[in-house]
């Protein structure tokens, strides 16, 4: 089970990432953006996703992935319970909704960081 500290100490070490709090939820974003947010009861974590491709996630794993409600569903948004998630697949979701948000140059280049630390 993954938990809000992991994803947060992953989402402020992101290029131009800010947390907040708004209406007692926390978030993350870049600018104006949000790509990480969490319900109330911090079970639920919505992240950035394309949407021609978030009704396919959903209904894939439904135990996992859910789709947002009302006015959540014109954003580039998804959701995922926690307990379902390990830290791994937690680090994609949020690398790849932190991307959606950065300029490319800024992604690629921490792609670039992250790649020089790595070797065979």
């Amino acid at each position: 089970m993954v938990t809000v500290a992991q994803v947060r100490a992953l989402a402020v070490s992101l290029p131009r990432t800010t947390e907040a709090v708004v209406r007692g939820c926390l978030k993350f974003r870049v600018g104006r953006l949000v790509y990480v947010a969490f319900s109330r009861d911090q079970t639920v974590m919505g992240f950035g996703f394309p949407k021609e491709w978030r009704e396919g996630l959903a209904y894939s794993e439904p135990d996992k992935f859910m789709l947002p409600t009302g006015g959540d569903l014109r954003y580039n948004w998804v959701l995922v319970r926690l307990d379902a998630i390990d830290e791994q697949e937690m680090r994609g979701l949020v690398l790849d909704a932190w991307a959606m948000c950065v300029p490319r140059s800024v992604a690629a280049a921490y792609d670039a960081r992250g790649a020089a630390g790595t070797s065979c």
